[in-house]
C-alpha cells in the first residue's frame, strides 16, 4: 500500500533536472535494454555455489566481473568482500552499494538454473542472484550513458549476510574504513519498496549437558532433553510487544543418543528480534533468565544438581532506526516516481544494511526488481518480466546521492 510521502523542494528539483538530463535518460533507456544481458548474467551467478561461509569461488567470479566493466581499485579484503570504486570528481561523498554473494543453501545443492514459463528456477536465483546482477547492471549504464558523478561509487558484494553468517562481511568492512557516507543493501526484488528501518536480533546456541544414562537403569537422572523442553515450554509463554514488533523463535532442536536413553546434551537455535534496541534488549535478558531457571527445575525434580546449561551467542544483528525524511530515504522514494513506480516503505527487515544504520551512516535496502516465491527453499523462483525496473530505481537514486559533475550537487551529506 502505498504511504503519502513529500520529498523536499530541493529533492524534487534534482530529480526533475535528472529526468530532463539527456545522458540519464540514455542511461535509463540502456538498462531496459540491458534487460536480457542481466538476466543471462543473473544465471551465470547463480550457477556458481556459494554456501554458508564458502562464497570464494562467486567471489572471485564477480571480482572479475567488477574488473572487467573498469572500475578502479578491485579488491578482495581479509573477510571475502569484494569490490571496486566508480570514481567521481573526487568532492563528494562516497557511498557503498554491495548485494550479498552467499545463500542458505548447503555445499552440493543443486544451484543450475531451469526456465518454465517464464519463469527461473533455482536455490538462490532471486536471493541474491538478482541483487548481484542488477549491480552490474547499474555500472554498465553509467558507462554507456557516460555520466561523471560527483561523489565515488563503491559497488561490490559481500560475504556472510545469511544465517549465522552474522553480517560479518560489512561488519569487516565497515571496521576496515572510515570514508564511507552512505549505505544501500541490494536484497530482495520487489523494485517500489523502500527499507529504512532495521530489525535487530541476538541467536543463540543453546546446549543443556548431564551425565545421561540407561532409561530404566538410571530412571531418575536429570535429562538435557527434559530440560531443554522445560526452557522452550517458558520461552514460549513469553509476552512481547506488537509495537514495536518483537519476536522469537526456536528454530531448530538436536539431541538425545536413543528412545531408550536418558539424554547426556540437548541444543536449541533461539532467534530473537525486534525493531527496537531496547526491545530487544529486554526479551534478551528475560529469555536468558528463563534458561537457567530450566536446568534449576530439572534439577530440582530429580533432587539432583546435574544438568548444566551452556549459552553461547552466536548471531548478533544491531536494530537500526533513521527518519523517513532523511536525505537517502527522499532521493530513493524521489527516484522511485522518476522511474515511473509509485514507491512504498517496507517494514523494518533484518539485511546487511542493520550495520552501517546501527552505526549512525545513512543506510537503505533497495530491491533488484522482478518477482519472487519460495524463498530459501530448492523450489525458489524467480520472475523477470519487470526485473529491468530494480537497476533503473538504483541509478536514479545512486545520481540523487551523488550527484552528477555540472549539473546537480549531491544529496547525501559527506560525514564529519
Amino acid at each position: 500500500m502505498a504511504t503519502t510521502y513529500e520529498v523536499s523542494a530541493n529533492v524534487r528539483s534534482v530529480f526533475e533536472k535528472l529526468q530532463a538530463t539527456p545522458a540519464v535518460q540514455k542511461g535509463m533507456t540502456f538498462l531496459a535494454a540491458d534487460h536480457s544481458n542481466a538476466i543471462a548474467e543473473q544465471i551465470a551467478i547463480n550457477e556458481v555455489p556459494a554456501p554458508p561461509f564458502q562464497e570464494q569461488e562467486r567471489g572471485q567470479f564477480y571480482k572479475a566481473k567488477l574488473a572487467a566493466l573498469g572500475l578502479s581499485a578491485v579488491t578482495e579484503d581479509a573477510e571475502g568482500n569484494v569490490f571496486g570504486v566508480f570514481k567521481g570528481t573526487g568532492n563528494g561523498p562516497r557511498i557503498f552499494v554491495s548485494a550479498h554473494l552467499d545463500t542458505v543453501f548447503a555445499a552440493g545443492t543443486d544451484v543450475k538454473v531451469r526456465e518454465k514459463d517464464g519463469k527461473l528456477y533455482a536455490p538462490g536465483i532471486a536471493d541474491n542472484a538478482r541483487g548481484l546482477a542488477a549491480i552490474l547492471s547499474v555500472i554498465r549504464a553509467l558507462r554507456e550513458a557516460g555520466i561523471q558523478t560527483v561523489g565515488d561509487i563503491v559497488f561490490g558484494a559481500d560475504v556472510g549476510e545469511e544465517g549465522l553468517g552474522d553480517l560479518r562481511g560489512v561488519k569487516a568492512f565497515f571496521r576496515d574504513r572510515d570514508d564511507i557516507d552512505g549505505y544501500i543493501a541490494i536484497d530482495g526484488v520487489k523494485e517500489q519498496i523502500i527499507t529504512y528501518l532495521a530489525t535487530g536480533s541476538r541467536r543463540y546456541e543453546i546446549t543443556y549437558r548431564g551425565p545421561g544414562g540407561h532409561s530404566w537403569n538410571a530412571f531418575g537422572l536429570p535429562s538435557a532433553i527434559h530440560a531443554l523442553g522445560r526452557a522452550i515450554a517458558k520461552i514460549g509463554d513469553v509476552e512481547t510487544p506488537t509495537q514495536p514488533k518483537t519476536t522469537f523463535t526456536v528454530g531448530t532442536i538436536t539431541g538425545g543418543t536413543s528412545v531408550n536413553s536418558i539424554a547426556a546434551e540437548a541444543t536449541m537455535l533461539l532467534d530473537m528480534r525486534s525493531a527496537d534496541e531496547g526491545e530487544l534488549k529486554k526479551l534478551e535478558t528475560k529469555v536468558l533468565g528463563l534458561l537457567e531457571e530450566a536446568a534449576a527445575e530439572e534439577n530440582a525434580r530429580w533432587k539432583r544438581d546435574v544438568i548444566k546449561v551452556e549459552i553461547k551467542l552466536v548471531g548478533d544483528r544491531p536494530a537500526g532506526q533513521q527518519e523517513p525524511t532523511a536525505p537517502i530515504v527522499q532521493a530513493a522514494w524521489a527516484a522511485t516516481e522518476a522511474a515511473g513506480m509509485t514507491p512504498e516503505f517496507g517494514p523494518a527487515s533484518s539485511t546487511d544494511a542493520n550495520l552501517p544504520m546501527s552505526l549512525g551512516i545513512p543506510a537503505i535496502r533497495l530491491c533488484g526488481g522482478g518477482a519472487e516465491g519460495n524463498n530459501h527453499s530448492l523450489d525458489e523462483w524467480y520472475d523477470p518480466a519487470t526485473g529491468y525496473r530494480g537497476p533503473q530505481k538504483i541509478f536514479m537514486t545512486l545520481l540523487g546521492l551523488v550527484g552528477v559533475a555540472g549539473l546537480s550537487e549531491p544529496l547525501l551529506p559527506k560525514r564529519k
